[in-house]
């Protein structure tokens, strides 16, 4: 019997609009989100240093898993942290719940996470949702990114519509840099017009500080079982839709179990939640990260690197970025996720029995709607799912 071949390398599979996807990919998760984490470790009580080794745990969490996982499965595995269950924190600290029993919540939601990926129990629920489905909630996810081109183009005029002129020039000449050339050419306007602020970056190390974990009552109810719930139904679930809806088939429950016990052994240091991207997922997943859908994962490797460079600097990173002009990262964030849209778009509306659900999908997650700390992706799903369903019994 003959061996199987061998995989290629990263070595032969690396290019470099791999690696400006894996930056943009950085950028727009770390410019988007990044005050909401600061502000939900500050209402905890963390203190500055404290604050430091979140963003340390939180980066090495991303870095390790995105990296592992990607060169694991060969394909493009996103991690990012939990922006909803940020949020949900910025509201918990207020009851006066300990940082050591925050913590002591951040292990069990860990723990919890990992058991639901490695029992299957996660994974045998998202594969009853259709395919037309997932891209429709992923079309919707992803709309107000698309829209952001054209927003950002009201304040920011002349950048914007340069950056955006660029990219469809660029699709027709040399679609392969088309995004690689409208970033430099957006940071180039944004140079040239002084909208880079970079007086306030240090380069320093950021510092892992241990909180022994410890909890309470309130924080298993007010903050364990919500941060749990949310990041899987708010998080985990749309990230796998887009990796579906992306035409990849990742071994999910794996997946799911690994991201949690990398957060477990991280949460002491302030890693509250890791799981699957799904916006910043489809930036890799998609034809500008490479034509070839088997290279892809290169895109999630290198936003692995990045990750890890965040996580070692911490505060330095969130200078750099916070330096990039907001309308910059608008634009490149909707340019980049165009092919991603419209192949969404497509798949939702492929199949006619499925076309209204997979619609109603679409229109919900685009609302932004939002229950019980619960995000528009799930209750996207959760319509689509039930309009299908209805279709279904009534045929």
């Amino acid at each position: 019997m003959s061996a199987s071949p061998a995989r290629p390398s990263l070595l032969h599979d690396f290019s470099l609009p791999a690696v400006i996807a894996g930056f943009v990919t950085v950028l727009v998760g770390f410019a988007s989100s990044a005050v909401i984490v600061f502000e939900a470790a500050r209402t905890m009580g963390a203190s500055q240093a404290q604050i430091g080794s979140w963003m340390w745990a939180l980066g090495i969490g991303m870095g390790v898993t995105c990296i592992g996982l990607s060169l694991r499965y060969r394909v493009p595995v996103v991690t990012a942290w939990s922006t909803p269950g940020a949020a949900m924190l910025i509201g918990s600290g207020s009851a006066g719940i300990a940082l050591s029993d925050a913590i002591g919540a951040f292990v069990l939601a860990a723990v919890l996470g990992a058991l639901a990926g490695f029992s299957g129990i996660f994974e045998k629920a998202i594969r009853r949702i259709p395919v037309s489905l997932a891209s429709g909630m992923l079309a919707g996810v992803l709309l107000r990114f698309g829209l952001d081109v054209f927003v950002s183009m009201q304040t920011q005029l002349g950048m914007a519509l340069a950056m955006f002129a660029t990219y469809l020039g660029c699709r027709r000449l040399l679609p392969r840099y088309a995004v690689i050339a409208t970033l430099a050419v957006g940071i180039a306007i944004a140079a040239g017009r002084g909208l880079m602020h970079f007086e306030g970056v240090n380069l320093r190390l950021a510092a892992p500080v241990w909180v022994t974990p410890t909890l309470s009552w309130q924080a298993l109810f007010g903050i364990a079982l919500p941060l749990f719930l949310v990041t899987m139904a708010s998080q985990n679930l749309p990230g796998v839709a887009v990796i579906r809806a992306s035409g990849y088939d990742t071994p999910v429950s794996p997946t799911i179990g690994w991201i949690g016990v990398v957060n477990t052994l991280l949460a002491p240091f302030g890693a509250y939640a890791l799981n699957l991207a799904a916006i910043t997922a489809a930036i890799c997943m998609g034809r500008e990260a490479s034509e070839d859908p088997a290279r892809r994962y290169v895109a999630a490797v290198s936003a692995g690197g990045f990750y890890l460079v965040v996580g070692l600097f911490g505060a330095t990173v969130a200078a750099v970025f916070a330096a990039f002009p907001r309308e910059l990262v608008m634009a490149i964030a909707g340019i980049a996720l165009l092919g991603t849209i419209g192949n969404s778009l497509a798949t939702a509306l492929k199949e006619e029995r499925e076309r209204e659900p997979a619609l109603i999908a679409f229109l919900v997650t685009a609302s932004g709607l939002t229950l019980g700390g619960v995000g528009s992706a799930f209750w996207g799903l959760l319509a689509g799912s039930l309009t299908l369903l209805i279709w279904r019994q009534r045929r």
